[in-house]
């Protein structure tokens, strides 16, 4: 089983990134996947969740309006698009599968600055 999260960087507040999550060894389609991320001295935080077909979406509310997340089944791709970010997004990212058990990516890290 893999998760291999990639698009992280620095980008200045305001500006987007887009971030991936590229999965195998498993039946993705079956999975609900999320995006947790971990900023320095702080818990890990789910921040963005998508069922298994799609229909569902869920969002932690600092990010509500900013991020969508996405996936494509096909291709077994979970994806985190993130608008007009700010300093407070900076944190570690984490793609995570879950269905009665949990698979994670060993993250990428994001950093608003200026």
């Amino acid at each position: 089983v893999q998760l291999v999260e990639s698009g992280g960087g620095l980008v200045q507040p305001g500006g987007s990134l887009r971030l991936s999550c590229a999965a195998s060894g498993f039946t993705f389609s079956s999975y609900v996947m999320s995006w947790y991320r971990q900023a320095p001295g702080k818990e890990r935080e789910l921040v963005a969740a998508i069922s298994s077909a799609g229909a569902g979406i869920n969002y932690v509310d600092s990010v509500k309006g900013r991020f969508t997340i996405s996936r494509d089944n096909a291709k077994n791709l979970v994806y985190l698009q993130m608008n007009s970010l700010e300093p407070e997004d900076t944190a570690v990212y984490y793609c995570n599968a879950f269905r009665g058990h949990n698979y994670w990516g060993k993250g990428t890290l994001v950093t608003v600055s200026s």
